[in-house]
């Protein structure tokens, strides 16, 4: 038994006509239309075009006061260098500050050898009074300290 693979020539001895049609032409000119369609594109510019204003900028904010609150090692408050003699001065001095429209910043410096209890008290009465802008500086003298 034996079988015809291929295109050998048929039993007339003429070769088998080929019906497949021939796709190379085709895709040549498919490059080339596809070449050319990508020249004539114009190139798309992504600019945004913005009416910005003309000027001069506005001013740099004015910076806000600071306020130093130091408190000793023996519970001495002073306000900006100012010893308050009592709580009462202190309470006057925070609703003062806190009823301003643009609130002073609080520095609170204690001493590394000052009670918590004077500091906290300091603290309360700030936060109480509706003082926001509140921060304790000089924590360089407790580096190196257990």
């Amino acid at each position: 038994m034996s079988m015809n693979v291929g295109s050998e020539s048929s039993a007339s001895g003429d070769p088998e006509v080929m019906v497949d049609v021939n796709t190379t032409p085709l895709i040549d000119v498919m490059l080339v239309l596809l070449i050319m369609l990508i020249i004539t594109i114009p190139i798309q510019t992504h600019a945004v075009k913005l009416d910005l204003p003309q000027g001069n900028p506005p001013p740099p904010p004015v910076p806000p006061q600071v306020v130093t609150i130091d408190v000793d090692f023996d519970g001495t408050i002073a306000w900006n260098g100012e010893t308050i003699p009592n709580e009462a001065s202190l309470i006057s001095h925070f609703a003062s500050a806190a009823a301003l429209p643009d609130q002073p910043e609080i520095h609170l410096r204690p001493n590394k050898l000052a009670n918590y209890k004077y500091v906290a008290h300091v603290l309360a009465d700030a936060q109480r009074l509706g003082m926001t802008k509140l921060g304790i500086v000089g924590n360089e003298q407790f580096i190196g300290q257990n």
